[in-house]
């Protein structure tokens, strides 16, 4: 049998190859061939059967070459008990030893000795893995484990052609291929890399004489030993280089494709698109992998909503875990402090020099808006008025009075900084199923008017809560009529600009799409108040504030009917349907304004938050985009005839 090596496809390994007669024939041949391949001298004394089956021996050498023969068999078990401790010795001799065609076969046994007797190159320690992420692209520092290193492979994506808009392909996760490269997507035959293994078996050894082998397998070894110094890898080298940018399109344009699909009814197709937006979304980093995550979960609730809801939906849809995340959202950003803020301005304007006033809350929640408002009146040169807070809020799952206990908080803080403080809680799932005579009743012996004849003054808040009866047909308008019966001062509305509750369910999903990618943006660029607050505390707000806009998401896309609650609509749309109930605009001011925004420098810098005034209402914004507006109504004269 005559041993050769032979490649394999993916990079190397020996193999065994038995010689045919011609094989045999053509070797004989080279062994009687011209001056080139040796003089007669040097085949005289050679084995003939041997010689007959591939290998040249001469009969003097026959000693020599069975005492090498035992010495590789011991020096190749010693290597193998070496291994099972370390295991680069193998591989290294794998990748390094150069074979030879062992026709002199006792140059061949020298050969083999020499490899395995020396030591292998000391590995230098790889260089720490580096990833540096920036807002277009992601740069993989990747470094080789090898002695000897291979070029880097640097791999960039097609740009995305106009017909491949809606050519959608799961994109492959990058691979790390032997040598430390990372791959994206490639295909195997285009990868031309030449390692230096490949390049040292690339020489041609002539088997004619043993002086000229052993010349180039010293050749050969000099090589190694040159390419094994020489191949120190660099402490960072740049393999790949993605354009998330171009991930990011294809992400907006999967998302879109998805809510088509949806709206045309076509689940399979939409199905496919939810799991390719998870493959892409998987490449982003940042605010929009989190808002592609939260919308193709809405999307995969629509499409296999079960029916009744489980025990886990309910108890996800659970008012206490709603008002556990919006505290949440409260610390994380300046959204709800500046709506409580202008609110309480407006109202605080509204009741100077009044001596008795009433608030009604339609959303009482924890409470957070009123102590600074308690605090405010307190301070009045004339001394603080008699305040009675009406505080309205759904039932719990778990049949708490979550509401007397925020008005017994509220009432401790009153009691402490002297103010007359009475509150009363209403438990409604919804606001239309209140009546003006029970908002206006009175405790015990109270009446409407004080010991001087003067009228308790009425204030109306509503901080996001309005735009959830828009899911009943006449709601809103029966809640507007119950609120023009109490005859307030001042009708303080608090709404996300935007407009979720018209057009087909691809315009919602378009402009809700829009709309909190510039919320998430927000969180993620908002500092918070870390003075106040530690790092850890921050994460842990932002997260469950990410959670509590994730809900919002799910409502918008996932629910229809009743059920969808999360109507939101822009301030024009508020104007017209506050005109038409009776109400006109009560300008908040330009010191309002002016407070406001000392309020967002305090908060984190206020950097990229921006604080307008359109027609006597404030909207807060991030960057260009208007995402909450505050306005401020009282009873037109009209309305009071």
């Amino acid at each position: 049998m005559k041993r050769e090596h032979q490649e394999t496809g993916a990079g190397g390994g020996g193999g065994y190859h038995v010689a045919t007669a011609g094989d045999m024939t053509g070797a004989k041949g080279k062994m009687t061939a011209g001056p080139s391949m040796g003089t007669e001298d040097d085949d005289c004394g050679v084995d003939e059967l041997l010689a007959a089956l591939g290998y040249k021996v001469r009969s003097s050498e026959m000693a020599d070459v069975a005492q090498k023969l035992e010495q590789l068999e011991v020096a190749m078990a010693s290597t193998a008990a070496a291994a099972s401790d370390d295991a680069s010795v193998l591989p290294q001799i794998a990748s390094d030893t150069v074979h030879y065609d062992p026709s002199d076969l006792a140059t061949w046994l020298d050969s083999m000795l020499s490899e395995l007797n020396a030591p292998p190159p000391p590995l230098p320690p790889p260089p720490p893995v580096a990833a540096s992420v920036h807002h277009h692209h992601h740069r993989f520092d990747v470094s080789t484990a090898s002695a000897v290193s291979e070029p880097p492979a640097i791999t960039t994506v097609a740009p995305l052609r106009p017909s491949d808009a809606y050519d959608f392909k799961p994109v492959p996760a990058p691979a790390i291929a032997s040598g430390g490269r990372v791959v994206y997507g490639l295909d195997p035959q285009s990868e031309m890399i030449v390692s230096p293994r490949d390049q040292k078996r690339k020489r041609t050894c002539s088997p004619s004489s043993s002086s000229s082998r052993g010349a180039e397998a010293g050749r050969a070894r000099g090589s190694r030993t040159e390419g094994a110094s020489s191949a120190k890898p660099a402490a960072a080298v740049p393999v790949v280089v993605v354009d998330t940018q171009e991930t990011g399109i294809r992400l907006v344009h999967a998302l879109m494709a998805c809510a088509e699909a949806v709206q045309q009814e076509n689940l399979k197709a939409a199905d496919a698109l939810v799991k390719h937006i998870s493959v892409l979304a998987a490449s982003q980093d940042g605010p929009m992998r989190k808002v592609a995550g939260y919308f193709a979960a809405a999307i995969a609730r629509r499409i296999y909503r079960r029916r009744p809801l489980s025990q886990v939906d309910r108890a996800l849809d659970s008012p206490a875990l709603d008002d556990l995340l919006h505290g949440h959202f409260y610390e994380s950003c300046p959204y709800l402090k500046f709506a409580h803020f202008t609110a309480n301005q407006a109202i605080l304007e509204a009741f100077s020099s009044c001596r008795r006033v009433h608030v009604i809350d339609f959303g009482m929640r924890q409470g957070l808006q009123w102590p600074a408002l308690l605090q405010a009146l307190a301070l009045r040169p004339e001394g603080p008025p008699s305040l009675r807070l009406t505080g309205i809020g759904p039932p719990q799952s778990d049949h708490s009075d979550a509401l007397q206990q925020v008005g017994w908080k509220l009432a401790m803080l009153a009691k402490s900084i002297g103010v007359d403080f009475r509150y009363r809680g209403f438990v409604a799932s919804s606001l239309a199923d209140l009546e003006s005579r029970m908002l206006l009743e009175r405790d015990g012996n109270e009446g409407d008017r004080d010991d001087e004849g003067e009228e308790e003054a009425v204030a109306v808040n509503s901080v996001m809560e309005l735009h959830r009866l828009l899911a009943r047909t006449g709601a809103l308008e029966k809640v507007l009529r119950m609120v023009l019966a109490v005859r307030p001062r001042i009708v303080t509305v608090v709404e996300e600009e935007a407009n979720h509750n018209g057009g087909t369910f691809l315009d919602r999903f378009t402009e809700a799409l829009h709309y909190y990618s510039s919320m998430f943006d927000s969180l993620e660029g908002s500092g918070g108040q870390a003075a106040e607050a530690g790092e850890e505390e921050q994460q842990q707000h932002r997260a469950m504030a990410e959670a509590y806009l994730g809900r919002q998401i799910c409502n918008v896309v996932a629910c229809e009917g009743a059920e969808r609650t999360e109507r939101h609509e822009t301030l024009g749309q508020w104007r017209g349907r506050m005109a038409r109930a009776g109400f006109e605009p009560a300008h908040l001011g330009s010191n309002a304004f002016k407070q406001a925004s000392m309020l967002l420098a305090l908060y984190a810098g206020g950097d990229g938050f921006r604080v307008e005034e359109t027609d006597g209402c404030l909207t807060l914004g991030w960057h260009t985009r208007p995402l909450i507006a505050t306005s401020a109504w009282r009873v037109s004269a009209a309305a009071t005839r």
